[in-house]
């Protein structure tokens, strides 16, 4: 139900609302504010990749280990 709302936002409404999201912020704040929020998501991209290469370097050495203790059992 809260989608709703956007389904009745047309071209006229957007313009309206991005007028008065510069009159209140001004250009040169807009442009700063995206760059930002530009600069979050490759962080939060950088470091998801960095945990996904942790979690498989963990998960390879645990499988290392346990060909290691299968051979020791054998010899």
């Amino acid at each position: 139900m809260p989608f709703l709302i956007f389904q009745s936002l047309g071209a006229p409404e957007l313009l309206i609302i991005l007028a008065i999201v510069v009159v209140l912020f001004g250009a040169t704040r807009i442009g700063d504010i995206g760059k930002g929020i530009g600069r979050g998501i490759r962080e939060f991209r950088r470091e998801t990749r960095e945990g996904q290469e942790e979690a498989k370097e963990k998960e390879e050495e645990k499988e290392a280990a346990k060909a290691e203790a299968g051979e020791e059992k054998r010899g």
